[in-house]
């Protein structure tokens, strides 16, 4: 499972670099915007230039309306700012046509440019709350499109967590989804450490956090801390070995 932590600032993304043997993705992204608020293109690339060369890149484009020619632009901006994973938060489709219409946009935009670019097409657990289209049509969104990989968070940041409104067999259904459609699957959303081991087991491909490795556990007032990132992963690594243990064959 690979550890996606998303800075909000180029100080923050020191902090990153500093950790940079403890995560795998730096993901840019302005909180004060919104669950997957686009930062400037000008952040992406001093973040680009802080974070060591061998670590990927992603940003957001945003809590996207249903604009698809807005969105396409936007998308390209980041990845010409040296993004390599590329984010769409499908906030403003209610209907999976309309997400499939923005999604095939950006991918278009996206790989013209950078054929090797990886496009994620992001939904929110907590839709019900906002109207967008349901989660658990993200990885068929995805696949439809073009992209290569579905994504959830939550959308109201108000202290509850992905599973406090997808369940762990429901988020396990959307993993399932998107490797029967040859997919990455991440999960976010005020992702804790507890949160771990049931992500580990139903075989989430990213795992993406903020707040877990702010101090304080505040993804808005708190500042990414390399220890608490060090030891995230090292949960992670736990987990994993556990899982690997219970799940390897018996002679």
């Amino acid at each position: 499972m690979l550890l996606l932590i998303s800075p909000d600032s180029v100080e923050e993304a020191q902090d990153c670099a500093e950790a940079a043997e403890h995560l795998d993705i730096v993901d840019v992204k302005k909180p004060d915007e919104g669950s997957l608020g686009a930062n400037f293109p000008w952040v992406i690339r001093a973040i680009r230039d802080v974070v060591p060369a061998g670590k990927p890149v992603s940003a957001t484009v945003g809590d996207v309306p249903y604009k698809p020619g807005t969105v396409a632009q936007a998308a390209l901006g980041a990845v010409v700012s040296g993004a390599t994973y590329i984010k769409v938060g499908l906030y403003g489709c209610t209907t999976p046509e309309q997400a499939i219409e923005v999604m095939r946009g950006v991918v278009r935009a996206v790989k013209d440019h950078r054929p090797d670019a990886l496009v994620v097409a992001s939904g929110y657990a907590d839709a019900h709350r906002i109207g967008c289209v349901n989660p658990l049509a993200l990885p068929d969104i995805a696949r439809r499109s073009g992209a290569d990989a579905a994504m959830l968070d939550t959308a109201v940041k108000d202290g509850t967590g992905l599973f406090d409104h997808v369940t762990p067999d429901g988020c396990a259904h959307f993993v399932r989804l998107a490797h029967e459609a040859h997919l990455l699957a991440a999960l976010a959303g005020s992702v804790k450490v507890g949160d771990i081991g049931p992500l580990t087991r139903m075989g989430t491909d990213i795992v993406g956090v903020r707040g877990a490795v702010c101090e304080g556990g505040d993804r808005n007032a708190g500042r990414i801390r390399p220890h608490l990132v060090a030891a995230f992963r090292a949960e992670m690594r736990r987990h994993a070995l556990e899982h690997a243990a219970a799940t390897a064959p018996t002679s």
